[in-house]
């Protein structure tokens, strides 16, 4: 639950789920809940999340959501949340203001293309206070500073930067190998990377990491600590985490749902 507003224990980040585009059994996809001082941010939305979030914190008191890209497995439970915040007996019953959800330029469309197809298109934006973000801006939420930078993915894709009082957090979001990341995330506390693939793609078009190539990025940005997420419960994850370990040159960790770091 989060903690009364004044009390500096840092930024705290729980994984509300982290598998890839196919979720765990019992997991969720894309989901990380970000508090400090009493402010709490929801960063992606994936398949089963909105109900790991309800297990751990009250989804009217998130401030603000957003989405890194406009893939399923990062944003499709924004619609049962926006159901829950439009047409639950505690919302007929007490109205409350919207959270904010930042989306990437053009989200509002998609939006409305996903809900539209069983007629009610403006069912998220109703739900929520919508806002396309600036991908070179910044959005300030109370003690913590988002900020934005755009890595190669098969769709438009930002990874995530937030920094509190006591440290940074980024989160890559889903991306091929690229210098990019490296430099925005450079001497994160922490840094969150995805390890889909235990093989580079053949086909020449690259969209996601390996383990190793997590490892490497996470040394060439100087992380202080990595910890590896977007990855199956069903992988090896014994040689994904030797593999990441040996690129970044010390211990690393792999996300699972429940995890709480601190910075």
């Amino acid at each position: 639950m989060s903690h009364p507003r004044g009390t500096a224990l840092g930024v705290k980040i729980t994984v509300l789920g982290k598998s890839p585009a196919w979720q765990d059994a019992g997991g969720a996809c894309s989901g990380y809940l970000i508090e400090e001082d009493g402010v709490c941010l929801l960063l992606d939305c994936g398949n089963g999340v909105f109900g790991k979030l309800r297990e751990v914190h009250d989804y009217e008191t998130v401030d603000a959501v957003v989405v890194t890209h406009l893939h399923a497995d990062h944003c499709i439970d924004l619609i049962p949340y926006s159901y829950a915040l439009s047409y639950s007996p505690r919302a007929r019953s007490f109205p409350r203001s919207r959270p904010t959800l930042y989306v990437p330029p053009g989200g509002r469309d998609v939006f409305r293309q996903i809900a539209g197809a069983w007629q009610t298109p403006e069912l998220v934006e109703q739900a929520f206070c919508l806002i396309e973000y600036d991908p070179v801006g910044r959005i300030e939420l109370g003690p913590l500073t988002i900020s934005f930078h755009e890595v190669p993915h098969f769709i438009r894709t930002h990874a995530v930067k937030v920094t509190g009082a006591t440290g940074s957090f980024t989160f890559g979001a889903d991306c091929c190998p690229n210098e990019a990341l490296v430099e925005f995330a450079r001497d994160s506390d922490l840094l969150m990377l995805e390890a889909t693939l235990d093989q580079p793609e053949t086909n020449g078009h690259r969209g996601h990491l390996t383990a190793a190539e997590a490892g490497e990025h996470g040394r060439e940005a100087a992380a202080r600590r990595l910890v590896l997420t977007h990855i199956a419960a069903d992988a090896d994850l014994a040689r994904a985490r030797s593999e990441a370990e040996r690129t970044f040159g010390g211990p690393i960790e792999i996300a699972h749902e429940g995890a709480v770091y601190t910075v």
